[in-house]
């Protein structure tokens, strides 16, 4: 074999690797750079939209909640959001992604994400005694076998200190938060429920403490800390580390009170969390949370370091703390949970008025967040609803080329009239319909597809693709359906208000 035969082939070699490389890096560049406008082509993302957009409606009317804003984030976009009723009900101001709500627990992680900044800057250590950077921190250990109480436990409700501070400050109407000063005398006369480490406990008295070695190593006041080094550098402009009274009304909901016996809900005072801040007392929106869960996604992919180093971002993710249960789980500050096999992360929040949820699938680079002013709304399920949903429909492949959807527009809408009530959402999920059963607890179980037979007849399909019983649409003089005919049995198209 020639020299110059035996460099032919290794030049190919070479290049056919190089260009399967590039073929890599290429579809990795593709899937992280795809912009909100081919993710909403999808077919399959359009229809799981559509459906979350009439089920989540749906859920407002039926649970009388004031107002819900939502949003699906993928990668770096937020390629979904809506407003659902109202901001402000007496002003009829309607919510939406811009909306401001009380986070409430949400707050946690900014907190926890301070102390893992000072950590990494070593101004601390996480299995340090608390009393080591608090020299007021003296709660009485009342378990002889407890080893410390550590920055560590607080973070992962391990430490065995008692949920509240000590006051009565979710008890309304005046929600009487307590000061710094008070706090720390209230400490004084407070006792561990069980050994550090030994139990989860939920502790707002441990991440406001938290909140405390934040202010103590960094010199700031907490909520110049978590502004200067976690919101200005993400540019989260409309999330602040306080209640802005004077935007309440207008920007900022109104907070509901859960439904009272009359079947009412009532406006809730403005609250000021004081020293609980750094557990509760934190303010934002679907679109400045959005780009909290985007720079998450970011930082994991790119590596490097901003706001946090890469690698104390996913040890914040893992799971620092299993109860004995096996079924309670933590990282530091998240909540880590398995579902469906895959690993979810976030937090909910619930204040006076206010409930809300943010969840994240790090692996899929999705997040869900739904924010409400009521007080008893169902913020956490709604998103674990929405997520488990768009993230399905995400990995479904899209249509082949060049292949056009029908248009079932004229089908779509609401439909009800039976006497048991609710009704059924009509929704087109690429070349079928979708329907939404409203009421319902669990969208993917209200959901039933139903594929074109021909003219204005379709067919009900189950879990395994197999058609049942046929579904007709009457169309109206306006080129709309009227009713739909199952059964034998009419439901006819109803307006929403």
């Amino acid at each position: 074999m020639s020299k110059s035969y035996v460099t032919l082939i290794i030049t190919l070699i070479t290049l056919i690797g190089l260009s399967f490389q590039l073929a890599v890096v290429s579809a990795d560049g593709a899937a992280s750079q795809s912009t909100r406008e081919e993710v909403l082509a999808h077919a399959e993302v359009q229809g799981a939209l559509a459906a979350i957009d009439a089920w989540l409606e749906g859920n407002r009317v039926y649970d009388k909640v004031p107002g819900i804003s939502a949003g699906v984030v993928y990668d770096q976009d937020l390629i979904w959001d809506s407003g659902y009723g109202y901001s402000n009900v007496e002003a009829k101001r309607s919510a939406d992604a811009d909306t401001i709500y009380s986070v409430c627990s949400i707050s946690k992680l900014f907190t926890s994400i301070s102390v893992m900044q000072l950590r990494d800057a070593g101004k601390l250590r996480l299995r340090d005694p608390v009393s080591d950077y608090l020299d007021w921190f003296d709660i009485e250990q009342v378990h002889d076998d407890s080893g410390p109480i550590t920055i560590e436990s607080m973070l992962t409700h391990s430490s065995g200190m008692p949920r509240e501070a000590g006051v009565p400050y979710w008890t309304g109407p005046d929600f009487p938060f307590p000061t710094r000063e008070q706090m720390i005398a209230r400490l004084q006369n407070q006792r561990t429920l069980y050994p550090a480490q030994d139990r989860f406990q939920y502790s707002n008295l441990a991440m406001s403490v938290a909140g405390e070695i934040v202010r103590e190593e960094s010199g700031e006041e907490f909520a110049v800390y978590v502004k200067l080094n976690i919101l200005d550098p993400l540019s989260m402009n409309d999330t602040r580390a306080y209640y802005p009274e004077e935007l309440r009304g207008e920007q900022l909901a109104i907070g509901y009170s859960g439904m009272e016996r009359s079947g009412t809900r009532v406006p809730v005072d403005p609250f000021f969390t004081r020293a609980i801040t750094a557990a509760a007392g934190m303010t934002s929106t679907v679109n400045d949370l959005a780009k909290f869960a985007s720079w998450q996604f970011r930082l994991l992919r790119n590596g490097g370091k901003e706001v946090l180093d890469k690698f104390t971002l996913r040890e914040m993710h893992r799971v620092h703390w299993l109860d004995p249960d096996w079924e309670t789980t933590w990282g530091i500050g998240f909540r880590v949970w398995e579902v469906d096999g895959v690993t979810t992360i976030g937090h909910d929040g619930g204040c006076p008025g206010y409930i809300t949820d943010l969840r994240m699938i790090p692996k899929e680079k999705v997040a869900s967040i739904v924010l409400t002013n009521a007080g008893d709304s169902e913020a956490t399920r709604l998103s674990a609803n929405v997520l488990k949903v768009i993230t399905a429909a995400l990995k479904e492949p899209e249509a082949p080329s060049g292949k056009q959807m029908p248009d079932f527009s004229k089908y779509e809408g609401n439909y009800g009239g039976w006497p048991w009530g609710g009704e059924t959402a009509i929704r087109q999920w690429g070349d079928q319909l979708v329907g939404i059963r409203i009421p319902s607890r669990d969208l993917g179980d209200a959901m039933t597809m139903y594929k074109h037979v021909e003219g204005n007849t379709f067919v009900r399909l189950d879990d395994d693709d197999q058609e049942w019983e046929t579904i007709v649409f009457e169309i109206g003089g306006d080129g709309k359906a009227q009713r739909i005919t199952r059964h034998d049995q009419y439901s006819t198209r109803i307006e929403r208000k």
